[in-house]
């Protein structure tokens, strides 16, 4: 079962009814259509943050063991090789 709180939020008129339009078009409730735009909304958001160089863990994975080009015995050519994308 989902639990749901009321709350209440202050939307500037031109946002509100272009959201409710939407939502008539859509045939579903409006407040479906904002539950739906808050949760995209927060996962772009970590998305984002997961992004290389957002302070994310980038996973490389290579099949076989480790890629040629990469000298984890050396920091500095380990993190140029990350930074590089391949």
């Amino acid at each position: 079962m989902v639990y749901c709180m009321k709350t209440t939020v202050d939307i500037p008129d031109d946002l509100m009814i272009q959201a409710k339009k939407r939502a008539i078009e859509l045939r579903r409730p409006f407040r479906e259509l904002v539950i739906e735009g808050l949760q995209a909304r927060l996962d772009r958001h970590y998305d984002e943050k997961s992004k290389p160089g957002k302070g994310g863990i980038r996973w490389v994975f290579h099949e076989g063991g480790l890629p040629p080009d990469v000298n984890v015995s050396d920091r500095s050519k380990m993190t140029e090789w990350l930074q590089s994308g391949k």
